[in-house]
């Protein structure tokens, strides 16, 4: 089924600003499934941060939306085996290996029952979402037959700049810098932000506007650090024009967008416990509501 976004309701780009004292912190809340960059990095130096590639969860006025199909979706499907039949909404950023490893092994997707709404923008050589997932993430890379697909999957297109309601939350998009393209997205409900960046590189002569305007005021901003300032201007082997950003960007970022917390996120595959650890402690000295993304991490969205 491929539908268009007149079907959950479109509106004109704007961020809310409403708030209701009397929220309570677990109706919208972040989980992180997968936390790391490029591939999976199983491995004793890899513990505990973890090493499955992106995927992360919000619980929003009891809607699932799930951002990124990593190997973290993985092992998100096998905490929802326990929720059968369940309902959740699907938002990808682009579709690189690492952010769609996770949905040929996704078990809630073989199962008759569950619904998954599939939202992402089509690619410039693609016809429609519904094709582009079934033929290019789908077709070449499952080990199990399409036939085995029995879950409900509906396809909605998105592209960047586009904004829609789920009920009473609003989902907002915006352009990222990366190869190929990528749309972050920005989560609000009753006056409650968080901001999914995942995968961008920052301009060399100023901070993104796409990025700031998507970041503005926003509770938490999740953003791609994938690297140091000195890991990117490496002289011996720079990360110039690679499509991701470092921890002292994500901090100008924040600091410019009036962001209360910014999570570091999408770890380079080459950096252990110990040196985001390190990172850690450099990044919190700068700004200090600052959180490395771990496995298993849940941060309430507005406490």
């Amino acid at each position: 089924m491929e539908s268009s976004l007149s079907s959950v309701g479109v509106i004109p780009q704007k961020h809310s600003n409403l708030s209701d004292p009397n929220s309570n912190p677990e109706d919208f809340v972040v989980q992180f499934w997968g936390v790391r960059g490029s591939i999976p990095t199983p491995g004793k130096e890899t513990i505990r941060y973890g090493g499955n590639t992106s995927c992360l969860e919000m619980r929003v006025a009891g809607k699932r939306l799930i951002f990124d199909g990593g190997t973290g979706l993985r092992v998100l499907g096998d905490q929802l085996l326990q929720e059968i039949p369940v309902e959740a909404y699907m938002f990808f950023t682009h579709y690189h290996w690492d952010h769609i490893q996770g949905f040929p092994l996704f078990t809630p997707a073989f199962m008759q029952g569950n619904c998954f709404h599939i939202y992402g923008a089509i690619p410039p050589d693609g016809d429609s979402m519904k094709q582009h997932f079934i033929e290019r993430i789908l077709h070449p890379n499952s080990p199990v037959p399409l036939k085995g697909i029995q879950a409900d999957l509906r396809f909605y297109t998105l592209k960047p700049g586009d904004s829609m309601m789920l009920d009473d939350i609003l989902i907002e998009t915006g352009q990222l810098n990366h190869p190929n393209t990528a749309m972050g997205y920005r989560i609000t409900w009753k006056g409650r932000t968080a901001v999914y960046c995942s995968d961008t590189e920052h301009l060399p002569d100023g901070l993104d506007e796409n990025v700031l305007n998507l970041s503005q005021n926003a509770d938490v901003l999740i953003y791609d650090a994938m690297y140091s300032d000195e890991e990117y201007h490496n002289p011996k082997s720079p990360k110039i024009g690679w499509g991701h950003s470092t921890w002292q960007e994500a901090v100008k970022m924040a600091e410019a967008a009036g962001v209360k917390r910014v999570v570091i996120f999408h770890h380079d595959p080459s950096h252990s416990d110990d040196f985001l650890d390190q990172v850690e402690q450099d990044v919190q000295a700068v700004f200090p509501k600052a959180i490395m993304a771990r496995e298993g991490l849940v941060v309430p969205v507005g406490f």
